[in-house]
């Protein structure tokens, strides 16, 4: 299960799965995010648009910063998030694993 907070400042939202960061979030104009990825991913992905840049003040390599646009389709930005999110829980151990499946099985049930 994600949670947010503000470990930084008050314009940077952090969400995190299992204590481990997949999102950073800025409120302020321009727009962006900065995801997890996949290195190739990474390179193929700033290689074709624009708007997705290295990790800003993050490792260049497994992370991205997207400047959201109009030209960006929404479902290109919800994959990019899945995307974060998924690479940050295969890196965890299976006890991690078997504990966050758990979280998200009581917060459905309530």
């Amino acid at each position: 299960m994600a949670k947010n907070c503000f470990p930084f400042d008050e314009e940077t939202e952090v969400i995190k799965v299992a204590g481990k960061i997949f999102l950073l979030a800025n409120s302020e104009e321009p727009l962006e995010i900065s995801l997890k990825c996949n290195p190739s991913k990474a390179i193929e992905l700033r290689e074709m648009f624009d708007f997705v840049k290295p990790g800003y003040h993050l490792n260049k390599k497994h992370w991205i910063t997207v400047t959201i646009t109009e030209e960006m389709p929404i479902e290109f930005f919800f994959d990019l998030i899945d995307h974060s999110y998924e690479e940050v829980v295969k890196r965890m151990t299976r006890v991690e694993r078997e504990e966050l499946a758990k979280e998200d099985l009581r917060a459905n049930l309530d």
